[in-house]
C-alpha cells in the first residue's frame, strides 16, 4: 500500500469547450425518430442571477414508447433514437436541445413515471456534477409521479417543471444552481 496521499478533488476547468464542443450532439432528432418533437431551452444561473457561460449539460432519456437505448431495459427501442445528448451552454448561459417528448417508464416497483429527462450538469467551480429531471408542466401524469410525488415542497417541485413555450414544440427549463429558486438535485 502507498504512503502517497490520495489526490484531492478538483473543481472542473474551463477546458470543456474545447475537448467535448459537439455542437450536434444536442439534437437528438437528427436519425428521425418517431414521437413529437420538441425543443428544450434554457439558462444555467449561479446563485446571484449571473449566466454560467462554460457550463455542459447532458440528457438521458427514453424514447417515445418510454424505453431507453440500452441492454438494461430489456425491451427494444426506437433504433433511429439513442437517447443521449450535450449542449453547452454560451456567453450568457445559455442552452438548448432539440430532442423528442419521451413517453412513460417504469420506475421502481413498476410504478409508471411521468415523461421527463434526466440531465447533469458539469461546470466550473463544481466538484461534483449536478443531477436533477426535466420534468413537463402540461404533463397530467406528473400527480402520480413517484419522484415528483416525494418532493413535499410544491416549490421546489416547480423547478423541475419546463414550461411551454407560446403554445409551441418548445419547453423553457432554467437551472439555478444556488440560493433563491434553486434547482432541485438528486444526492446519487
Amino acid at each position: 500500500m502507498s504512503s502517497q496521499p490520495a489526490t484531492p478533488s478538483q473543481t472542473v476547468g474551463p477546458f470543456f469547450r474545447l475537448g467535448l464542443d459537439r455542437p450536434e450532439w444536442n439534437d437528438l432528432t437528427r436519425d428521425g425518430p418517431r414521437g413529437e418533437k420538441i425543443v428544450i431551452e434554457g439558462r444555467v444561473l449561479d446563485g446571484d442571477g449571473a449566466p454560467i457561460d462554460d457550463a455542459v449539460l447532458e440528457i438521458w432519456q427514453a424514447d417515445a414508447e418510454g424505453r431507453y437505448d440500452h441492454p438494461d431495459d430489456g425491451r427494444p427501442a426506437d433504433p433511429r433514437f439513442h437517447g443521449f445528448g450535450r449542449a453547452l451552454t454560451d456567453e450568457a448561459g445559455r442552452y438548448r436541445f432539440v430532442t423528442i417528448r419521451p413517453g412513460r417508464v417504469a420506475g421502481r416497483g413498476g410504478a409508471l413515471e411521468a415523461p421527463h429527462v434526466n440531465l447533469t450538469i458539469f461546470a466550473r467551480g463544481l466538484l461534483k456534477q449536478l443531477v436533477t429531471r426535466i420534468y413537463f408542466a402540461d404533463e397530467p401524469s406528473n400527480d402520480s409521479d413517484p419522484v415528483l410525488s416525494g418532493i413535499a415542497e410544491p416549490a421546489v417541485r416547480r423547478t423541475l417543471l419546463a414550461g411551454r413555450q407560446d403554445g409551441g414544440a418548445a419547453y423553457r427549463f432554467d437551472v439555478v444552481l444556488q440560493g433563491k429558486g434553486e434547482t432541485a438535485f438528486f444526492d446519487l
